[in-house]
Formats: C-alpha cells, sequence, structure tokens
C-alpha cells in the first residue's frame, strides 16, 4: 500500500482521530455499564495518541505548517494569522 500523500486527506485523517478520541471519552464518561468501558478507553488512548503524533510530527513534516510551535493554541494562531495573509482581497 502507498504512503497518503494527498494534504487534505491526511488532515481528514488528523480530524477522524479526534473525533474518535472525542467519542470514546463520551462513552467512558457517560457509560451505563462496564462493558464498554475497557474498549472505550483503549480507543481514547489510541486515539489520543496518533491526534498528538499528528499534530505535533505530521503536520509540521508532511502538510507544510512552517517551523515548530509550542503547544495548540500557537498552532491555532499560526495558522489563523497564515489564512490572513493568504485571504483573497
Amino acid at each position: 500500500m502507498a504512503d497518503l500523500t494527498s494534504r487534505p486527506l491526511i488532515v481528514f485523517k488528523g480530524i477522524l482521530f479526534l473525533l474518535i478520541a472525542l467519542a470514546s471519552a463520551a462513552l467512558v464518561i457517560v457509560h451505563e455499564g462496564w462493558t464498554w468501558e475497557l474498549p472505550a478507553m483503549a480507543l481514547l488512548v489510541w486515539s489520543s495518541c496518533r491526534f498528538y503524533y499528528f499534530l505535533f510530527y505530521v503536520l509540521e513534516k508532511y502538510v507544510g505548517v512552517e517551523g515548530r510551535y509550542a503547544g495548540l493554541f500557537d498552532l491555532a494562531r499560526r495558522l489563523a494569522s497564515r489564512r490572513k495573509v493568504n485571504a483573497p482581497p
């Protein structure tokens, strides 16, 4: 299988990791029985790790976010300022 090289698909994959993490966290918080607790926790840990990797490695190396950033707020500020610069007049 070939590596994923499309920037929009890479970003979409990262968003899917975030959605899985949020859904798993919701399952853990509102569970009614113990049957879903362990799989939900496993999904939560796995998808959170993958999303973290996506934010701090994939965006820099493969999507083209220039330079390193200190955290989520720094990344959001950088992406927002980049959109303002690239916005059509």
